[in-house]
């Protein structure tokens, strides 16, 4: 299985929405014990492992730039014989509210030119972890100038809050497949 958190490489981006993706990955690679390692042929970084649950495990950043992130996951997938079916995404989704998480299976991109650039490697059979980082606020602001933006004092709270739950819900994945994830992740949580 590899699962790819989708960002931009540098100090400048890394408390950005854009790198929420990272963010988590990081935090499941921290979980699992699993250490990062810089490898060019790959244009990412790299942690693998076998965890007991999830055999045979690569976790990938990659160095792309956003824009690019297809061309790095196509060279590991190539190089390791993976299947776009064994492919998870895991990245910001200004079509989601702030906070929540969605997995689909397939699908267009959305918007997101980092899926996009996937899509356009790898074709659209690939799991997408999407985490949620909308409403855009305010409205007027330009997307790029939005993604590219800082989470706010309450929202970088509300994220270290769900970072169990985020990264809990990608074990899941990981371990129980999509159908099941989907059936728990997917759901809305009840109005009062």
């Amino acid at each position: 299985m590899l699962v790819v958190g989708l960002g931009n490489p540098g100090l400048e981006y890394a408390e950005t929405r854009h790198n929420f993706g990272w963010k988590v990955l990081d935090a499941l690679a921290l979980k699992l014990g699993l250490t990062w390692r810089l490898q060019t042929a790959f244009a990412a970084e790299i942690a693998k492992g076998n965890p007991d649950s999830i055999p045979r495990l690569w976790l990938a950043k990659p160095l792309t730039f956003m824009n690019d992130s297809g061309r790095s996951v196509s060279a590991l997938m190539r190089y390791h014989r993976i299947p776009s079916t064994a492919l998870v995404t895991v990245f910001d989704d200004i079509n989601l509210e702030f906070g929540s998480v969605k997995i689909a299976e397939n699908g267009g991109p959305g918007g997101h030119n980092g899926v996009a650039s996937v899509i356009e490697q790898v074709g659209p059979d690939f799991i997408r972890f999407r985490l949620g980082i909308g409403p855009k606020q305010p409205a007027e602001i330009d997307i790029k100038d939005f993604v590219l933006g800082r989470f706010t004092p309450d929202q970088n709270i509300l994220i270290k809050q769900k970072q169990i739950s985020y990264v809990t819900g990608l074990e899941l994945l990981l371990t129980h497949g999509p159908s099941v994830a989907m059936n728990r992740l997917n759901r809305r949580p009840p109005s009062t």
